[in-house]
């Protein structure tokens, strides 16, 4: 067996129940904090309510055949923030707060309903946002601005090694996982579980994007170092996991 096989096979099995360590609930450690806190209140922008919004296609079966990822956008078109809010209140939005159980329930499956992550987005052609970078803050359904700077908009190119689809997109979504919401329950195991979050999220990004005519590519491939000093993530507890760009699709003919 190859040097690489044999590392990826001890971190496999490391994640097996009978080899996981005790985790932190059960060594009776801190609870994790299982809302967004808001780091810059003055920069919040709340977005409309989407729970009643009615996509132009809303059968389930079409929008499963049409479902393809895209790389070409209508690099014209500008989204409406109905239509983000929309995009983000199906991926990471919260549908109530269990304040007995401290979680939250949202749109997606996550193990244990411990929703390990943060939205960040590359917003540039969206109305009534000036281009740059957000955070979703999911419980108050709001946008906090991160970086609204030039420089912010070519770094977050160049962290997924400037794709196309990602600098002509209307917005591209940034899944980062903060380990912990996770791993105080399940230990190492964790990791297998937030890759399995990342694409239940991801998906139904696909699936919302495609009833409003909007087409999204799922990106695995990025600078690990570059994107996660872009958004000042230490690595180890707090990383990105995954990203989509969204565009709105090419007419046809």
């Amino acid at each position: 067996m190859a040097e690489s096989e044999e590392l990826i096979a001890r971190i496999h099995h490391s994640s097996y129940h009978e080899n996981s360590p005790i985790s932190a609930e059960k060594q009776g450690d801190s609870y994790p904090q299982y809302l967004d806190q808001v780091k810059n209140e003055a920069g919040l922008f709340f977005l409309p309510d989407a729970t009643d919004f009615v996509p132009q296609d809303n059968s389930l079966i079409d929008v499963l055949r049409k479902r393809r990822s895209l790389r070409r956008y209508d690099e014209s078109a500008v989204m409406s923030l109905e239509e983000l809010s929309y995009l983000l209140t199906f991926t990471q939005g919260v549908r109530e707060i269990d304040e007995k159980r401290e979680l939250t329930n949202r749109y997606v499956p996550s193990a244990g309903s411990r929703h390990p992550f943060e939205t960040y987005l590359l917003i540039q052609k969206v109305t009534g946002v000036k281009p740059g970078l957000y955070r979703y803050i999911a419980p108050r359904h709001a946008l906090e601005t991160y970086d609204q700077s030039i420089e912010a908009i070519q770094k977050a190119h160049e962290s997924v090694y400037k794709q196309k689809q990602v600098i002509t997109s209307a917005v591209t979504f940034f899944w980062v996982a903060n380990v912990y919401q996770t791993s105080w329950r399940y230990g190492a195991r964790a990791y297998r579980y937030i890759n399995m979050d990342a694409g239940h999220v991801c998906q139904n990004l696909y699936l919302c994007a495609e009833s409003i005519d909007y087409g999204v590519c799922a990106i695995g491939s990025f600078d690990d170092h570059l994107a996660n000093n872009l958004f000042g993530l230490d690595e180890l507890h707090r990383f990105l996991v995954y990203g989509a760009s969204v565009g709105k699709r090419l007419a046809q003919g």
